[in-house]
């Protein structure tokens, strides 16, 4: 399917970040608007990214981390 090119270190970063905008957005339900649902998109997208082992915007980059 696609190339991995994100490393370890990269990953579980994605994964600590990916979950904490995840448990921010959700426990954050006073505020409204772009912002918040922004935390939850960057979130979301921080643990496919990790869970599939590819970022696209790094492949688009020339960057490989692994």
């Amino acid at each position: 399917m696609f190339t991995a090119n994100i490393g370890s270190p990269d990953r579980m970063l994605r994964v600590v970040v990916g979950v904490a905008l995840i448990i921010w957005f959700f426990m954050d339900q006073q505020s409204g608007g772009v912002l918040h649902w922004l935390k939850a998109l960057v979130g979301i997208i921080a643990l496919v990214t990790a869970a599939v082992n590819f970022c696209p915007l790094y492949r688009v980059l020339g960057i490989k981390t692994n």
